[in-house]
């Protein structure tokens, strides 16, 4: 909005012009996503993982072909975030060999899943076999029920 249009040219108008005009960018390069963000976000949604339940487990499933247990990194962040992360490397080039067509992915991968108030995060489990990566997360027993306390009444 120009305040000069209204007829309002005076120099505390002009400066709450400035002022408004400076927001309006710094608005948009702080709303902008960083390269980071764009790299995570296509590491996430290029990594696909089938999550099930049972009565005393969690199990994550993800595929992992043609990774080794050292490109695997399985975490647990702020208590309750299973993080499952790693890195595709591109094969060395063998002398005279060239792509005619590149499909599989390589680069960095990552998925984060929130877990339930009772997954026990101390018991975790991970094993990777042929090309498939399976975390078991341990549930916490339930709470016992509380039993009803009894108060004495008294005659006064």
């Amino acid at each position: 909005m120009d305040l000069r249009i209204m007829g309002l040219d005076s120099p505390l108008f002009s400066t709450l012009q400035h002022m408004l005009d400076a927001s309006d960018d710094s608005d948009k390069s702080l709303n902008a996503p960083t390269r980071t963000y764009v790299r995570d976000a296509k590491a996430m949604a290029a990594t696909p993982a089938d999550v099930k339940e049972y009565p005393n487990s969690y199990t994550f499933i993800v595929d992992m072909p043609g990774l080794r247990s050292g490109d695997i990194k399985v975490q647990v962040e702020d208590g309750n975030v299973l993080v499952i992360s790693g890195e595709r490397k591109r094969e060395e080039e063998k002398e005279g060999a060239k792509y005619v067509r590149m499909e599989r992915r390589v680069g960095k991968f990552m998925r984060n899943f929130v877990l339930p108030e009772n997954a026990n995060t101390d018991k975790i489990s991970a094993v990777c076999q042929d090309g498939v990566l399976t975390v078991t997360v341990e549930k916490l027993p339930p709470p016992e029920p509380k039993k009803p306390k009894t108060i004495e009444v008294k005659i006064a």
